[in-house]
C-alpha cells in the first residue's frame, strides 16, 4: 500500500512539473489599430468581436460602423477604456507612450510588425487567427489563397517580364524596394520592380527616365493620381509614356494588403502588365 501512495505521488508531481498552462481564451473584445488586422478579422470570421478601430480602418464596410479610436499612430487611451477591451492590437507605428500607458493599465496589447512579402503575410494571419481562437478558418483560407497564387503563378510562366516603376508618392518621388511587399506583388505578375536594388524609398523622375520602364503604377486614389499621371506624359521617351501604359491602383489593395486581397491584386496586376 505505502508503494502505490508513493508512485501516486511521484506520478502527480511529474506530471504537474511537466503540464503546460492552458492558452488564454480567445478575446471576446478587440480594438484593432491596424486597418489589416480589422480586415483580417472579418476574414476570420471575427468581427463581431471588434469593439473598436481607427478611422482608416475602412473595409469591409462593416468595420465602418465601429467605434473610432483615433489613427493607426495616435489613439485616444480614455475611449479605449470606456470599450473594455481584452486585446488591443497595434501597430509599430503606434505611439510607444501610449502602448506602455494602456499595458500599463493591465490592458493586452499585441503588436503586429508590417511584412515584406506574401510568406509574412500568410505568417500574419496564422499569429493574428491563433490569437482569436480561429487557427482552423485561418487555414482553410490559406489553402484556397495559395491555390489560387499558384495557378496565376503557372498561367504567367515563360512571359516576358514587364519592367515596372511603382510611384508610392510624390515630393519626393517615393517608390517601393526589395525590402517592401510591393516588390512580391510586381514579382507575383511577372513584373520587375526596376527600383528593386534602391537604397531607399526616395528615387528620381531622372532614373526613372534612364531605366525605362514599361509599366508605371500610380499607388494612390482620387484627383492626385491623376495629376501625377499627367506629370508622366511629359516624358516623351519612357516606354510606358509612349505605350499609355501608366495606371492609377487602389492604395488600400497595394499599401496594406491581405493574403486573399495579396492574390486578388495580383491578378489585377497581371491584366495589367500583359495586357489579359
Amino acid at each position: 500500500m505505502r508503494a502505490f501512495f508513493l508512485f501516486a505521488f511521484f506520478f502527480i508531481s511529474f506530471t504537474h512539473a511537466f503540464s503546460f498552462p492552458s492558452p488564454p481564451d480567445p478575446p471576446h473584445r478587440i480594438v484593432s489599430l491596424v486597418p489589416t488586422v480589422t480586415e483580417e478579422l472579418y476574414l476570420l470570421g471575427a468581427g463581431d468581436k471588434i469593439v473598436g478601430v481607427t478611422v482608416y480602418c475602412q473595409r469591409p464596410p462593416q468595420a465602418q460602423t465601429k467605434e473610432k479610436v483615433g489613427t493607426v499612430i495616435d489613439v485616444n487611451i480614455e475611449k479605449i477604456i470606456e470599450l473594455r477591451p481584452d486585446l488591443v492590437i497595434a501597430s509599430p507605428l503606434t505611439d510607444r507612450k501610449q502602448i506602455r500607458k494602456l499595458r500599463g493599465l493591465e490592458l493586452r496589447v499585441e503588436i503586429f510588425d508590417a511584412p515584406t512579402d506574401f510568406q509574412g503575410l500568410c505568417d500574419s494571419f496564422l499569429t493574428l487567427s491563433r490569437l482569436v481562437g480561429k487557427e482552423q478558418r485561418a487555414e482553410e483560407v490559406l489553402e484556397r489563397t495559395n491555390r489560387k497564387l499558384e495557378a496565376v503563378k503557372k498561367r504567367i510562366e515563360g512571359v516576358a517580364k514587364s519592367q515596372v516603376f511603382v510611384q508610392i508618392g510624390a515630393n519626393p518621388l517615393f517608390t517601393a524596394d526589395r525590402a517592401s511587399f510591393i516588390n512580391d506583388l510586381i514579382e507575383c505578375a511577372g513584373g520587375i520592380n526596376i527600383a528593386s536594388d534602391a537604397k531607399t524609398g526616395i528615387y528620381s523622375r531622372e532614373e526613372v527616365i534612364k531605366r525605362n520602364p514599361d509599366t508605371i503604377l500610380i499607388v494612390t486614389m482620387g484627383i492626385v493620381g491623376e495629376r501625377e499621371k499627367e506629370v508622366w506624359l511629359r516624358y516623351k521617351t519612357i516606354d510606358a509614356v509612349k505605350n499609355r501604359r501608366i495606371f492609377t491602383v487602389d492604395s488600400y489593395r497595394v499599401c496594406s494588403p491581405t493574403p486573399v486581397s495579396f492574390v486578388q491584386t495580383v491578378k489585377e496586376l497581371v491584366r495589367l502588365f500583359h495586357e489579359w
